[in-house]
């Protein structure tokens, strides 16, 4: 059923789906680029007065004209279906789908709703459900209330690398509702109740941020315990920032190789080099080891809650550029066609000895290079 057939289409007895997700459960037709596969159904809650939030990038925002049901996310659209119908297309999957997560938008409506949904999901197989929040209407009681309810990790997408650029593009900048210290208190919370490693945040590169900047709070969420799940800047159509242009794939190839590093324990922000720019010319590992790091081709991948067997299933397919060699998230290995393009893509020079780097002794700090 599409979102048109009937007037009022609203959550938990409704639920919008990412086209990925209709395509995997056989409802859209279509075929993917390159013959990627996606593992995890995103469903996003829906409610006639839509998003409260004004988030400049968003397609969702209510700045955004139109209506909620017709707006586009993440440049694609999301057909609305009946709840049960969905229940009843990923049981018929259960070979094709290892997780399914579920995304509040910033409606007071979302707590109550999710918990419904989530226990709905997991009553019927055993699959396992992620939830993206909205801080803004969570509070700790309803983390506690949605791992009862059989969530098992919790998402936070702060986007920002830094409180002012979170405050301009999210909050009082465009008049919305969502502030920086309630984010970060919230994934706290997560990652003290659904445990270390079952919490974590999204970042988006390229909203203004440096690379230093992006790297600092990537390390300060490892710290706390939480992971980091990175995506390219991709002007929303419609959006208050739809002539804000993409990051430089350069910019973006380093911070994905960063993150990589940082959550995997490879190395730490405190041995990173940058030069007067704050752009990353050292990653503070061996040149061996960087190198075989960059030859998996693992950093350069989609990153995104694991399913049932441990592998990446939110993989989402080109969501945050288009299909094609100059695809930003790998959403399968890349080749090795693929890895030498992206060690071009790089621009990466060495800058100093194998032996002098900080891994090779103890102690160090972040550097500037000018």
């Amino acid at each position: 059923m599409d979102q048109h057939t009937s007037n009022i289409l609203e959550s938990p007895e409704y639920l919008r789906m990412s086209l990925a997700a209709a395509m995997t459960l056989g409802f859209k037709p279509g075929v993917f680029y390159r013959n990627a596969r996606l593992y995890c159904i995103n469903l996003l809650l829906t409610y006639r007065g839509g998003c409260a939030a004004r988030c400049a990038y968003c397609g969702l925002s209510n700045s955004r004209s139109g209506k909620y049901q017709e707006k586009s996310f993440i440049r694609v659209t999301w057909p609305t279906y009946p709840t049960a119908e969905v229940i009843e297309g990923i049981a018929e999957r259960q070979h094709r789908v290892k997780r399914v997560c579920i995304s509040q938008i910033t409606n007071r409506r979302a707590v109550g709703d999710t918990l419904t949904i989530c226990r709905q999901l997991r009553s019927s197989f055993d699959i396992p459900v992620s939830l993206l929040i909205s801080p803004t209407i969570v509070n700790q009681r309803d983390l506690m209330d949605f791992k009862t309810a059989g969530a098992d990790k919790i998402g936070v997408a702060i986007d920002l690398a830094t409180p002012t650029l979170f405050d301009r593009y999210r909050g009082s900048g465009v008049d919305g509702p969502h502030c920086w210290d309630i984010y970060m208190n919230r994934l706290a919370e997560a990652i003290k109740i659904f445990g270390t490693r079952n919490a974590g945040s999204h970042f988006l590169t390229g909203m203004g941020e440096t690379e230093k900047q992006m790297v600092d709070i990537i390390q300060k969420i490892q710290d706390m315990g939480g992971w980091t799940h990175l995506f390219s800047f991709c002007p929303e159509p419609g959006s208050q920032m739809v002539d804000h242009p993409m990051p430089a794939m350069d910019h973006y190839r380093r911070i994905q190789l960063a993150r990589y590093l940082i959550d995997k324990n490879l190395s730490h922000a405190k041995f990173f080099v940058y030069d007067k720019k704050q752009k990353i010319i050292d990653f503070g590992l061996p040149a061996g080891k960087l190198d075989a790091v960059i030859s998996s081709g693992e950093p350069f991948r989609t990153s995104g809650c694991e399913g049932y067997d441990g592998q990446v299933a939110c993989n989402r397919p080109f969501a945050n550029s288009r299909p094609g060699p100059e695809m930003r998230n790998y959403p399968f290995p890349p080749t090795q066609a693929d890895i030498e393009l992206i060690r071009k893509q790089l621009h990466l020079k060495p800058v100093r000895p194998e032996m002098s780097h900080p891994l090779n002794r103890q102690g160090g700090n972040s550097e500037v290079i000018n």
